[in-house]
């Protein structure tokens, strides 16, 4: 592995600006927001903690992992498998979306920025899923593991805090506040993730789930998701 790339790799696949239309997905939490049950700092980072811990952030790192071992043994079948049981994890319509589109567009990016790797074209059809393609470009730009899927949980939870901050609303320092309050409980949801079976995948986070089926007939939204 290239070592010296690694970080700035790894910082430029985390990055907000990376063009997979992040910003306009809130998961839930602009109907959470609108129904009153996440409305300050605190409550936005009890439902952050939750989904780090218990959640869907907890199982998308985990399914970051495995496409990411997936393209190190080169064995696209395996890759296959867990998108497609990542596509069996979405609990609504507006979550498997979000997760598709993100997908297709970093699949998109990685392709158009290696376009003579017939391999990895080809692992850019199978990779649907946003957890699934991430994982796999983290494995092809030789970012170790751990980075990738703390990478992966930081930029989900500065994506998730940033929307808070519009809806709440609360101000930038509060979020940022709340990001650098979060960077133990990051780490320790990372660790737990490496270590996590296959026996043992899951999630639980029926309150996400109920608050996506609402935001698709919410009356005004901002986001997406």
């Amino acid at each position: 592995m290239n070592a010296e790339l690694a970080l700035p790799r790894l910082l430029q696949l985390a990055s907000p600006a990376l063009p997979v239309g992040a910003y306009s997905y809130s998961e839930g939490l602009e109907q959470a927001c609108e129904a009153g049950k996440v409305n300050d700092a605190g409550s936005l980072e009890s439902w952050l903690l939750d989904a780090l811990h218990s959640g869907n952030a907890r199982l998308e790192a985990a399914l970051v992992l495995r496409a990411w071992s997936a393209w190190q043994a080169r064995d696209l079948s395996l890759l296959r498998y867990w998108d497609a049981w990542c596509d069996a994890t979405r609990e609504s319509e507006e979550l498997r979306g979000q997760s598709l589109d993100m997908g297709r567009a970093l699949a998109r990016l990685l392709r158009d920025l290696h376009p003579t790797d017939a391999e990895l074209q080809t692992a850019c059809t199978i990779a649907r899923h946003f957890s699934s393609v991430f994982g796999l470009t983290a494995a092809y730009w030789e970012i170790p593991q751990h980075m990738a899927v703390e990478g992966y949980l930081h930029a989900w939870a500065g994506n998730i805090i940033s929307a808070g901050v519009k809806l709440i609303p609360l101000g930038q320092t509060a979020g940022q506040r709340l990001l650098w309050s979060l960077q133990g409980d990051i780490r320790l949801a990372a660790a737990q993730a490496l270590d996590l079976p296959d026996e043992q995948l899951a999630s639980f986070g029926p309150g996400l789930a109920l608050a996506s089926m609402h935001h698709e007939i919410q009356y005004t939204r901002l986001f997406r998701s």
